[in-house]
């Protein structure tokens, strides 16, 4: 199986076209659409990439599991 992301700008003639091919194509057995809009708000994939480059660059706090207080210096 093979993916091909297409961006369509379906204000042009050639989006409108290729759109109604993709219809088309769709009926066909073996030809299905995944969509690749995501079901978390925008903001929050932000967060979890920030937190990511922040761990990264070592901007983090590592906890002892046995030992959580002591990991936290209290």
């Amino acid at each position: 199986m093979n993916t091909i992301v297409l961006k369509i700008n379906r204000r042009t003639r050639a989006g409108k076209a290729l759109e109604a091919v993709l219809d088309v194509l769709t009926e066909q057995p073996g030809v299905e659409i995944v969509s690749d809009k995501s079901p978390y708000n925008a903001r929050f994939i932000n967060k979890v990439k920030r937190a990511q480059a922040e761990i990264k660059a070592g901007k983090s706090v590592t906890l002892n599991t046995k030992d959580v207080w002591g990991s936290l210096g209290l």
